[in-house]
């Protein structure tokens, strides 16, 4: 509770001060003088008399009501109203055979893509995220979606190509123009594309030129990723050893991210490129993508008062009234 004018508080010290003088310099003189007050120490005050001073009571207690009734207490209800222009993200990964080469850390570059993106979804608050995936092929695992639940499942079951079912290879045009489809439709005002790949161009039947021109008609933004280091590196394979069991086995790999390509992806869209050949480098990606694509919230803030000085006002007025009746009747002094 508010008190819209609290000045009148003031008047308190008054009501002490006179309170006070009253008590030190009574006005009224003793109208009959005795030596010794003993015999009246023996006589037992009734209980009228004892009620004698009530209504003076009565008066000050109104007179407090009075004032907190003229501070105006009031009972403020805020009410924020949010108007949230959130961003549709599309993101599309690379599930190539190559993205498991084990050189960002301790994990795998598939794992570590994984772990990064969803670490993204979860501090977005109201921005539509989706999913593509590509090796050779390309499909969309997600579409646009403000389901972060079903949309972290569906990341955390993202493998190989194999398991996927399409085949092996880097179709990075038809990975692009499948990902700005998504996004054709969208009525956000901003529009994106996270572009994450190890590889360049070798499959699918849309060349990546014609995949960023049809990001750059529909008006997209592209944020491209190059992962991990380029030159030879070995490729984990799986192998059955002569009991039928599965054996990791590494192959010779010749790494090399097209950074020309993805850059232009950045640079003609108004995005930027990145290259992250570390773990740590890939969060710090991600984190940087979140300060420059921010989802814009109006505030605005609207509160409303109700009044709550009547009820004292009305227990002064009868605190008052029944000090009067008191007084004129049952408490009445006569001279």
């Amino acid at each position: 509770m508010i008190y819209h004018s609290p000045f009148y508080f003031l008047a308190l010290f008054l009501i002490v001060a006179v309170l006070v003088w009253s008590w030190k310099f009574p006005k009224k003189k003793a109208a009959l003088q005795v030596g010794t007050l003993d015999t009246f120490k023996k006589v037992v005050p009734s209980f009228k008399v004892t009620l004698a001073g009530l209504p003076q009571g009565l008066r000050i207690l109104s007179l407090l009501f009075l004032i907190v009734a003229l501070a105006r207490p009031q009972e403020a209800n805020t009410k924020i109203k949010k108007s949230i222009e959130g961003i549709d993200i599309m993101i599309a990964l690379d599930v190539s055979d190559s993205m498991l080469i084990e050189d960002m850390g301790a994990i795998n570059r598939m794992e570590t893509a994984k772990d990064t993106l969803k670490k993204f979804a979860e501090k977005r608050t109201s921005d539509r995220i989706g999913v593509v995936i590509f090796a050779g092929e390309s499909f969309t695992l997600v579409p646009p979606t403000l389901d972060y639940p079903l949309l972290l499942d569906q990341v955390s079951r993202i493998t190989t190509a194999a398991d996927a079912k399409i085949k092996d290879g880097t179709a990075i045009g038809v990975a692009l123009a499948n990902a700005a489809g998504r996004l054709r439709d969208s009525t956000a005002k901003s529009r994106v594309i996270i572009f994450l790949t190890d590889g360049e161009n070798n499959s699918g039947t849309i060349d990546p030129e014609t995949g960023l021109e049809i990001a750059k008609g529909y008006g997209l933004k592209i944020y491209s990723i190059g992962l991990g280091k380029d030159g030879p590196t070995r490729i984990p394979v799986m192998v059955q050893d002569m009991f039928g069991n599965k054996v990791k086995t590494y192959q010779p790999f010749e790494a090399r991210v097209n950074d020309e390509l993805l850059e232009k992806f950045a640079k003609d869209t108004g995005g930027r490129y990145f290259r992250a050949t570390r773990e740590d480098a890939l969060e710090g990606v991600f984190e940087e993508i979140n300060r420059l694509e921010t989802t814009k919230i109006d505030v605005n803030k609207f509160t409303r008062f109700t009044e709550k000085f009547m009820p004292f006002a009305w227990l002064a007025l009868f605190l008052y009234s029944l000090a009067w009746i008191l007084e004129m009747t049952w408490l009445r002094r006569v001279p």
